[in-house]
């Protein structure tokens, strides 16, 4: 049968690469980044719950129109069966 060759794993140098010193811009003492921070979260959580009910409320409709629809055969099906 046909085997594929698979190709050579290459070779890492195995020299060590020291990384480079980064400076962090300094912040300006006025302001403070937390309260950005925490109305971030505050909107997140706003906008998940949002979601989390239009998800309920829309199962709920499904569930209302599928019982309404089954009620509507049933009552079709019992009048015409009294009918006979």
């Amino acid at each position: 049968m046909l085997r594929p060759k698979l190709p050579d794993i290459p070779t890492l140098p195995t020299t060590a690469i020291a990384p480079q010193p980064t400076q962090v811009p300094p912040s300006s003492a006025g302001r403070s980044a937390t309260p950005f921070v925490s109305v971030g979260v505050g909107a997140a959580a706003v906008v998940v719950v949002g979601i989390v009910l239009t998800a309920l409320l829309a199962a709920v409709a499904v569930s209302a129109v599928s019982v309404a629809i089954a009620a509507v055969v049933l009552r079709s099906l019992i009048s015409s069966a009294n009918k006979r």
